[in-house]
């Protein structure tokens, strides 16, 4: 995910919460703590020219490389990802990077528009062309002129419509509701989805040709539970912002509420940890972040009664112990290890593992 970036001054923001962050402007994640680290010799965090998007893990490099690609072209662009996902921060992306940068981005959500005015929001309509329309009205197309039109949520569009929308991708050009002139535009279009297009073309709830249209050049995001090294870098910026919203004083984040954040299954992806940031903030009383509001991941739990299911119980132990371990990247001691998750002293967690035989490779593999 993606999220977009603050505009506060975050050199001001960092001195005053003494949170140091090191997005593309050059501020430092340090948790708060007094590490000792001089912060002029501490490295980025990421690096990428997309200075409205947070990650750099493998999956949103792939991302940024379709991006940089595409960028500069007109090819329409087809984002799909689950919902959550930052599909419009994508596409603000690739219209701040192309030559139409200086003119509007226009979104429409073709998911929020009722069936009957949707030909009107995107082609505009003339007076008196229905009841109710008593002025000339200008459609996102129009006002997309020399821009990009982002159409969220195409495949919600209604199968009548789609063969309008079908036209004015062919031939930059369309009539308004009510009207005669045919008007042409230059526009760049970006549309987003969350449904399988291709199924939905199958199941004769979406043109095939309008698909073969959009899908000229495809970017899919990834969800939020394969980014997992992207998790605590997002968790610290939603800190600050909502910090910064709600007037809280908090510092860091404590390493176990971010081992949390990694084990979760996110269904809801970014849009769902960055609510859960601003609850848990508003419920902290505290300058460390050490409890987060994680709903039931029934899906996980499902999958581990499939996991536990007809072994013994020491072998139900040693899985547990084996998963903590994973789960915490091997530390054993101290904030954020496995004993603390276990709520056991480590001295007593290594004679455990010394019984159960449980070694280094089990949960924290060799490379080859």
């Amino acid at each position: 995910m993606i999220t977009e970036r603050i505009t506060s001054n975050p050199e001001t923001e960092s001195q005053k919460s003494n949170l140091y962050f090191d997005l593309p402007q050059g501020v430092f994640i340090d948790s708060g703590l007094k590490t000792g680290k001089d912060r002029s010799a501490m490295k980025p965090v990421f690096s990428n020219q997309y200075p409205g998007i947070i990650g750099n893990c493998l999956e949103m490099q792939k991302v940024y490389r379709l991006m940089t690609m595409v960028a500069h072209s007109n090819s329409t662009v087809l984002l799909l990802g689950e919902t959550g996902t930052g599909k419009e921060v994508i596409a603000r992306g690739i219209h701040q990077a192309s030559t139409r940068k200086s003119k509007p981005m226009v979104t429409v959500n073709c998911a929020a528009l009722p069936a009957n005015l949707i030909e009107s929001e995107l082609f505009g309509h003339e007076r008196g062309s229905f009841t109710g329309a008593m002025d000339r009205r200008i459609g996102k197309f129009e006002l997309a002129h020399q821009g990009t039109i982002f159409l969220d949520e195409i495949g919600e569009l209604p199968l009548e419509l789609q063969v309008k929308l079908l036209r004015a991708i062919q031939e930059r050009e369309f009539e308004r509701v009510g009207g005669k002139t045919t008007i042409k535009v230059d526009v760049r279009i970006i549309a987003a989805t969350n449904r399988d297009l291709e199924a939905e073309v199958d199941a004769n709830r979406f043109r095939a040709d309008l698909y073969y249209r959009l899908n000229v050049f495809p970017i899919s995001l990834p969800p939020l539970r394969h980014r997992q090294d992207d998790i605590a870098e997002l968790a610290n910026f939603f800190l600050v912002r909502y910090c910064k919203i709600t007037g809280k004083k908090i510092n860091f984040i404590s390493n176990r509420v971010l081992q949390q954040l990694k084990s979760y299954s996110w269904p809801g992806n970014v849009r769902q940890l960055e609510h859960l940031i601003e609850r848990s903030i508003l419920l902290s009383d505290d300058s460390v972040l050490r409890e987060i509001c994680l709903p039931n991941d029934t899906g996980k739990n499902l999958s581990d009664q499939e996991i536990f299911k007809n072994k013994t119980l020491i072998d139900v132990e040693k899985n547990h112990i084996i998963a903590v371990l994973k789960k915490c990247s091997g530390k054993i001691a101290g904030e954020g290890g496995a004993a603390e998750w276990l709520d056991v002293p480590p001295t007593t967690l290594h004679a455990k593992m010394k019984k159960l035989n449980i070694v280094k490779q089990d949960y924290f593999p060799q490379k080859i």
